[in-house]
């Protein structure tokens, strides 16, 4: 509630700009009536402020897009159930309507002139010379579907509900003590002493009883559950299921060939050495050198450069940025150094070197790729005209395989698969296609049901039907026998650990040192040093930080290692706090929250105590009318 309080009362049209300014509407554009008594189509009433039916209907819809946005898929009423939202926006207008009678009680208002300055200072409504442009006013509400009566109307409100929330904590600052309290807390680093205690040490452990294995299977009997299997039969009906690649004339093929013949062409390549000059003189003169004898490595040598500093690279003509580069380094023999270039930054010399020739593949190499996407792409023209024939056989009676016989594609069966796609050995199944939505809607539908088809991407559908359910069971003990042996002995395994750890930690408490434990071991006793609150450390982890940081200087506990093989006992031997902690060792924008966090609060507890003192009535059915349409 308050995080939209304050969004609402800081900055209520930067929502608008994102696309969440109906959100703030609806949550804060309560109505504002003031009427007498509750009526069927009031959902919450606070004094006489009422908040009818379509407002909360067009605050849940706003925060089920918000939602879905979010997670990036819609959210259904079943899952919005479940998030609590119906709750969330209720909680949100009683807030708003409590604020909105208490504003009616204390006769606050807003004057037309601080209206119009209020909505001519939000740069969301600001043309181009950075003022108030009316078009651009027009426009912004036209793409939320606001009227401006209804935003001058909402804007109001704002405003004035913002008087109250101003009052209440504007100005709130965290206090020094606290702050110095979080720094302190958040600065200090330890030193801790211990001893990873491996798992070997208990075992090994022998195979469990049948009475032992017996009342273990029993205890944990929901865990070796089997679940529901369904079999299903899937046809897939997208350009490759479809493509010919054999009605492809050789024809089509050879013309195809011909004209993207690039795309069957490697260029030519040559790896580029390049000796930059500061004018043409001292490059002719270079030149001269190598038509008198010298080769291009003394050139180079001569101008304080080594060959590493001259390579270019290996290009393609076409890859060259440069083209009188590339006339004149294409235009060379291998290993022949060129005459005086003129290159975009000045004169310069190449050889090329490494020469690979252009290479065209031949048309029998290239004819069955060729063949091939020619099928494909026929088979995406006349996509939908199957996808239409196949519907109209299932509705002329075909059954999916005849339907599936009628256009070439073959049905694919899956005897037997759990929601997560596994079979009854553990196998998961990979190739399903649209796995995660075929086992969605094929553990929804019944048994023989004809389907809507399932897209795959946009080129493509898959057609199922479920020909068979196996019902969720509870498995025999023989069935599942290893596995519940296995379990049983790491059930067993982590007991006897736990209690030798706590052996061990009893002893250290009673002062037996770890050095002696270590000893007793056969383990290494060793040492970290400043451990602090956020580090992620590779023995410790975050969750044996946490365990450090649990206990006072002295004191010992047990956490698992990070590698999760093995328990380490520690024990705690100093505590250092930070120097100079203050308020103002910590960063501003974490002082800011803290106060903001605070500010938070005192309205939080101006909302409850104004719903305790008001006569605040909520009407299930309004709400549950509200949901029906």
């Amino acid at each position: 509630m308050l995080d939209t309080l304050r969004s609402a009362s800081k900055s209520w049209l930067a929502k608008l700009l994102l696309g969440l300014l109906v959100l703030s509407f609806a949550v804060w554009g309560i109505s504002g009536t003031m009427l007498t008594g509750v009526g069927a189509n009031t959902v919450v009433a606070a004094g006489r402020t009422e908040v009818g039916i379509t407002d909360y209907r067009l605050a849940y819809d706003r925060q089920i897009q918000v939602l879905s946005q979010r997670f990036g898929q819609r959210i259904t009423r079943e899952q919005a159930t479940a998030l609590g939202i119906d709750n969330q926006v209720l909680s949100q207008l009683v807030a708003g309507a409590v604020l909105d009678e208490q504003a009616r009680l204390m006769r606050l208002g807003v004057s037309g002139d601080k209206l119009a300055a209020l909505t001519a200072e939000d740069p969301a409504f600001h043309g181009p010379d950075g003022r108030f442009d009316r078009r651009q006013f027009d426009f912004v509400l036209r793409q939320v579907g606001m009227r401006p009566d209804d935003y001058l109307l909402t804007r109001q409100q704002v405003a004035i509900r913002q008087q109250i929330v101003e009052a209440v904590s504007d100005g709130m600052t965290a206090p020094d003590a606290f702050l110095r309290a979080v720094a302190l807390y958040q600065g200090e680093d330890r030193t801790v002493e211990y001893v990873v205690v491996p798992a070997s040490i208990v075992q090994p452990i022998g195979d469990p009883s049948e009475e032992e294995l017996a009342a273990y299977f029993e205890e944990n009997k929901a865990s070796y559950r089997a679940p529901e299997y369904r079999a299903i039969s899937y046809v897939t009906l997208d350009p490759e299921s479809v493509a010919d690649p054999a009605a492809i004339s050789a024809e089509d093929v050879r013309a195809d060939y011909d004209a993207n013949r690039s795309r069957y062409t490697t260029p030519e390549t040559r790896r580029i050495e390049q000796l930059a000059f500061a004018d043409e003189a001292a490059a002719r003169a270079a030149v001269e050198k190598v038509r008198s004898g010298a080769s291009f490595e003394d050139i180079v040598a001569d101008s304080g450069r080594s060959m590493n500093d001259v390579v270019l690279g290996t290009y393609s003509k076409g890859a060259l940025p440069d083209q009188s580069i590339a006339d004149a380094a294409f235009a060379l023999e291998e290993g022949e150094v060129s005459d005086v270039v003129e290159g975009a930054f000045g004169p310069v010399v190449l050889r090329a070197t490494e020469i690979q020739p252009e290479e065209v593949k031949p048309f029998e190499e290239a004819e069955p790729e060729i063949r091939r996407d020619l099928a494909i792409a026929e088979a995406s023209r006349i996509l939908l005209d199957l996808h239409d024939s196949y519907e109209d056989a299932r509705a002329g009676g075909a059954t999916l395989e005849e339907a599936a016989r009628n256009l070439g594609l073959e049905v694919e069966t899956v005897s037997a698969v759990d929601r997560s796609g596994r079979t009854p050995e553990g196998t998961i199944l990979a190739d399903l296609p649209e796995s995660a939505e075929l086992l969605k809607q094929a553990f929804e539908t019944e048994v023989g049901l004809e389907n809507p088809a399932i897209p795959i991407g946009n080129d493509g559908y898959v057609f199922y039907e479920v020909t068979g359910v196996e019902e969720a069971r509870d498995r025999a003990l023989d069935e599942v026998r290893d596995q519940v042996v296995e379990d049983w002995k790491s059930a067993q395994a982590e007991t006897r650990l736990s209690e030798r750890l706590a052996e061990l930690r009893g002893r250290l408490q009673d002062g037996t040192s770890l050095d002696e434990i270590a000893e007793e071991l056969s383990q290494d006793k060793q040492t970290k040093r400043g451990l602090s609150r956020d580090s992620d450390d590779s023995d410790f982890g975050e969750e044996g930080v946490g365990a450090v940081f649990s206990v006072a200087r002295g004191e010992t506990g047990v956490t698992r290692h990070a590698s999760g093989d093995g328990r380490i006992l520690f024990q705690v031997t100093e505590v250092f706090e930070p120097a100079g902690a203050g308020p103002d060792a910590l960063d501003p924008n974490v002082r800011r929250n803290f106060a903001q966090g605070m500010a938070d609060d005192l309205l939080d507890q101006l909302v409850a105590r104004l719903q305790g003192e008001m006569e605040v009535t909520v009407n299930r059915t309004a709400i549950n009318n509200a949901l029906s349409f």
